[in-house]
């Protein structure tokens, strides 16, 4: 392999000549063997470190602290990477000791080696565009990791909250395809009252959009930066006007209206932000998996479950009984809400963890959130395409447990009273016989009052009168 000769405090090393990362991401890469997922698997991560990186140059050339030529090549680095290109040199480890100086480093390291490129000059000629003295400037990873973070996320949200809204609208619809599917409600997996199974489905759509708009409130805290803090807050190696400078060229490039934390030894060292995003995906997967739960229960069976619903089958269900197709989307969507619920501990525990002016946690903080933005993004997808889109409604099932429900009784109680309808219900289990027989025997209610009262369709919202009288 062919090789070139970087070194840097620790002394010299062999570089790939074919690698556009030097010295310091090749030692990261040998420290940090964890997890096997290059921090270039989040494709967002590079096209926001150079986002930030080409901000800070554009800011230091418009401060006459950068050479021109030197500001224009690394520009030109950037854009390219925030196109697509090159990804595949940032191949440090997602999590890494040293608060995010590897990864930091390693977009350093690519930037001015693509600039000499372009400058003319060759890989690892760092006299002429310097990593840290050129590339860095005006910067320390306590304020361009973070921010690199933010941008990430804050872009991944964005399609994961475009599924969502998907998603909604799937159930939306089904909602009001099964409008006139009456069926029986259930509280703690009990008969209930009727309801409609539309009902039921807007009901979801209803949960899933409000945890789009926490989504959103989310996102909108991670729109603060602490560009300019440098290394704890006090902005050391800046000069006056930078901070606000690279926040405006950052805010161009973007377009996401990012604003500069108003104390930013207090935004370094915080990491509220993610927390606050990570408790947010904690509760859409609460709420996504609940309403796995449910689709499982209603289309359990087909003969000794509940089969209210049909979900579409996707692929046989077992190795060795016959004909059986399970809920496996539906499965693997709890699962994934059960991966985010643990990512959530981790997340919460690296971002107690921090001591005085840094965290120093927050690559796993990265690795966890953006891995739960990812798996709930896929599997709103995945449960929208491959299992909602599909779902039918066994309406004789549904009407077949309504008729056999004891739960009608209740809209008994306006009329006889809560003690009489409890014991009506009560002989109506023991003996197999129908709440309307009973009601029309024991308290001689006559058909007319029956059928107003047992209405099944009348029970699915408010009287439009008060006590009613038989």
């Amino acid at each position: 392999m062919t090789v070139r000769i970087e070194k840097d405090s620790l002394g010299k090393r062999e570089v790939p000549a074919a690698a556009l990362y030097g010295i310091q991401t090749l030692r990261a890469l040998e420290n940090f063997p964890v997890t096997g997922i290059p921090i270039a698997r989040f494709a967002h991560l590079p096209r926001a470190l150079a986002a930030v990186k080409q901000a800070a140059a554009q800011a230091n050339l418009d401060l006459g602290l950068l050479d021109a030529r030197i500001a224009e090549a690394v520009v030109a680095a950037c854009e390219e990477i925030r196109a697509g290109k090159w990804r595949d040199q940032f191949v440090v480890d997602v999590i890494q000791g040293g608060a995010g100086t590897s990864t930091n480093m390693n977009a350093n390291e690519v930037i001015a080696n693509r600039a000499l490129e372009l400058m003319g000059q060759p890989r690892g000629a760092y006299e002429h565009c310097h990593p840290n003295n050129h590339v860095n400037l005006s910067q320390s990873t306590n304020d361009v990791y973070p921010t690199a973070l933010k941008l990430t996320a804050v872009w991944k949200i964005r399609h994961l909250i475009e599924g969502m809204d998907a998603l909604k609208e799937a159930f939306a619809r089904k909602g009001e395809a099964f409008s006139q599917v009456l069926k029986i409600g259930r509280t703690q997996m009990q008969d209930a009252v009727p309801m409609s199974l539309g009902q039921e489905f807007a009901a979801y759509a209803v949960t899933i959009g409000e945890d789009v708009e926490r989504l959103r409130e989310a996102r909108r805290l991670l729109l603060e930066i602490n560009m300019g803090a440098t290394a704890i807050g006090t902005g050391i190696n800046t000069i006056e006007g930078y901070s606000s400078r690279v926040r405006e060229r950052l805010n161009e490039i973007t377009h996401l209206g990012l604003v500069t934390s108003p104390n930013l030894v207090e935004a370094t060292a915080d990491a509220g932000g993610f927390v606050q995003l990570s408790g947010v995906l904690k509760r859409v997967a609460v709420k996504l998996s609940k309403i796995c739960n449910d689709l499982r229960l209603l289309s359990s069976g087909p003969r000794a479950g509940f089969n209210e619903i049909d979900l579409p089958a996707v692929q046989p269900g077992s190795t060795i009984m016959p004909g059986k197709v399970n809920p496996v989307i539906p499965e693997v969507v709890n699962q994934v809400c059960f991966q985010v619920m643990g990512n959530d501990v981790t997340i919460c525990w690296a971002a107690e963890g921090g001591q005085l002016e840094l965290n120093a946690f927050e690559p796993v903080i990265a690795f966890n959130l953006f891995q739960s933005i990812q798996v709930l993004d896929n599997a709103c997808r995945v449960l929208r395409e491959k299992c909602v889109d599909g779902i039918a409604a066994n309406e004789d099932r549904c009407g077949e447990l309504l008729e056999r429900s004891i739960g009608i009784v209740t809209s008994l109680v306006p009329a006889i009273g809560y003690d009489r309808a409890a014991s009506i219900a009560k002989e109506a289990l023991a003996s197999g016989r129908s709440i309307r027989e009973l009601a029309r025997e024991r308290e001689g209610l006559d058909e007319e009052t029956l059928d107003r009262l047992l209405d099944p369709w009348k029970m699915t919202h408010p009287r439009s009168v008060g006590p009613i009288k038989p």
